[in-house]
């Protein structure tokens, strides 16, 4: 018929022109502030690498990305084999997933040597890189974490090249990160969410310098990479149990929503309503750790009015009922 095909053709329009210029269109303020908000940050790892002169150091594959700032010092980094990038004095960059790095400083004749693992030491998940009564010339502090929406969305997931930014002194990066190392030895009360916490605000500070910077980083993320999809995952994610549906979506896009559900599938691997339906999860999951409300109320809050259905829908996501996730919640928090 004369009008679906017209209507193909819109959308081949829509999605090519889309992909053709996503990545020039400026984000959002509003979406990226709401989707920092709705952040979530969970600490692997904190590692503290000391290089001294004529020494080098190397990392294999880790399954989440690492954010590594050169507190002091000048050598070279090379990330997944490619040409080293000279190391200053508050340099910050962001290693994507499952990428080795190695790490270097001249001195002496010949190669650097190697720092082997019989100097790698391992303190309450601090991990310590450093050559005995060697005097470092590069000191650096590096954060293995996760960061995610929901349990199915990461972040740095889909990143494929580092992120390089230079901070100075003033902006505190290297008190945060000491910080976070000071609560991993103290193991205090609230130690995971006070690290959380730490990581969370250098990415925030991260976002913040990309929104002034000419390179804008932000844009190299898939699911930040268009902006109209972007405005509708924001949306869902700072309200997660409103009446969202497809078309609504694809309205607040300003897409078609056959070009909608192509371009958010293309960017998540998942349909709108399964991405939905993880975010609504884990805004019950939240409630149910943080809140007294019965049942119901979550149920409600998460945008279900049966709850039957939000009780198997929970289960599904979590291998619980609702209310044994949160007796197990409380008895955790009381066996601390």
């Amino acid at each position: 018929m004369p009008t679906s095909k017209a209507n193909q053709k819109q959308t081949l329009v829509e999605q090519n022109g889309a992909r053709r210029t996503g990545a020039t269109v400026k984000l959002s303020t509003t979406d990226l502030n709401n989707l920092m908000q709705a952040l979530d940050i969970d600490v692997i790892a904190l590692t503290e690498i000391l290089v001294p002169r004529g020494h080098r150091v190397e990392f294999g594959t880790i399954d989440v990305p690492g954010i590594h700032y050169n507190l002091s010092g000048t050598g070279r980094i090379s990330i997944n084999g490619e040409p080293t990038i000279p190391l200053s004095p508050h340099l910050l960059i962001i290693v994507p997933p499952n990428t080795p790095l190695m790490i270097e400083v001249d001195g002496g004749s010949g190669l650097p040597q190697l720092i082997s693992r019989d100097c790698w030491t391992r303190r309450d998940g601090i991990l310590r890189v450093a050559v005995p009564d060697g005097h470092p010339e590069i000191v650096q502090v590096c954060g293995f974490f996760n960061a995610s929406f929901g349990q199915s969305v990461r972040l740095f997931g889909e990143l494929r090249e580092p992120v390089i930014e230079q901070f100075e002194p003033a902006d505190r990066i290297d008190l945060k990160l000491r910080e976070a190392m000071d609560e991993l030895l103290q193991q205090e009360v609230g130690v995971g969410a006070m690290t959380a916490s730490l990581l969370k605000q250098i990415v925030v500070s991260l976002v913040r310098r990309s929104l002034k910077s000419s390179q804008r980083w932000t844009e190299r993320f898939s699911i930040l990479s268009d902006r109209q999809i972007t405005r509708a995952f924001a949306d869902m994610v700072a309200r997660p149990g409103a009446a969202h549906s497809v078309q609504s979506l694809a309205h607040g896009a300003g897409l078609s929503r056959s070009a909608f559900m192509a371009r958010f599938s293309d960017i998540f691997g998942q349909s709108p309503i399964a991405i939905l339906r993880d975010l609504r999860m884990r805004q019950a999951a939240i409630d149910l750790t943080t809140t007294s409300m019965p049942i119901d109320v979550v149920a409600l809050n998460a945008g279900y009015e049966s709850r039957s259905s939000f009780v198997r829908a929970f289960r599904k996501a979590y291998n619980q009922d609702p209310s044994d996730y949160r007796r197990t919640a409380r008895k955790s928090k009381a066996d601390i």
